[in-house]
């Protein structure tokens, strides 16, 4: 924790200068879009292997019609399927699985008073008027919306207009493959998972600031870049 606090305050040291009072936050950004960078390797892997899942429909099909209605069989054999042509149903999911440690180390590192046996320094900070470690309900508690208010609106505006993004974009083109429905449980997560962004809302609601910046920092990410890497 006490590296991972030092990481943040360098950060914030070397952007002071064109951020000023906010340059913790915008270290924070910064530290989410590197995050981002490092898993996005496997968001390539993911895109590619929806690709190759669908190159499967046709031998997908045929395994359909030689099972009938055996629809264990099916199954066992559409798994078979993507084990020899070493095509994971799940790979999408690795990219935000990876993503889970820095989530709670900001999360820890933003909610503990101490770190190290040491006041916690980076709970000074604030972005507009908002502390990093405060929540929304600490705006509220506070009688009045005010800059830090502003702060969460705007948050829960950009959370918001990327769920929409998501939800529209993938009744346009995300399509569950049959392969897909013959594993399961994995076609149902694939239906629900653009949904799963306005859930960020809540996730924003109830976390520290620091924490909320940077899961609205990284669904942008994963809306902008799924939108290229699906084309």
């Amino acid at each position: 924790m006490s590296v991972f606090a030092g990481l943040v305050e360098h950060l914030a040291d070397l952007l002071q200068p064109f951020f000023h009072a906010s340059a913790a936050a915008a270290a924070i950004v910064l530290f989410t879009a590197l995050v981002r960078l490092l898993v996005h390797p496997l968001s390539r892997a993911a895109a590619r292997g929806q690709r190759a899942r669908a190159a499967l429909q046709p031998r997908i099909a045929e395994l359909r019609k030689r099972h009938g209605k055996d629809q264990e069989a099916l199954q066992k054999a559409v798994l078979e399927l993507h084990a020899a042509e070493k095509v994971s149903p799940l790979s999408g999911c690795l990219p935000g699985l990876l993503q889970l440690p820095a989530f709670f180390l900001l999360y820890h590192l933003f909610s503990n008073p101490t770190i190290g046996g040491h006041g916690n320094g980076l709970l000074s900070h604030e972005l507009w008027g908002a502390p990093l470690g405060g929540r929304w309900s600490d705006v509220l508690a506070g009688g009045g919306f005010g800059s830090a208010g502003l702060v969460y609106i705007a948050l829960f505006a950009v959370v918001a207009v990327v769920a929409t993004f998501n939800v529209r974009r993938a009744r346009r083109t995300a399509v569950v493959s049959e392969g897909d429905q013959q594993v399961p449980g994995v076609g149902a997560v694939i239906k629900a998972t653009p949904y799963l962004s306005y859930f960020t809302l809540l996730t924003v609601a109830v976390v520290p600031l620091a924490a909320a910046l940077y899961v609205v920092t990284s669904t942008t990410w994963s809306a902008v870049e799924r939108a290229v890497l699906y084309r």
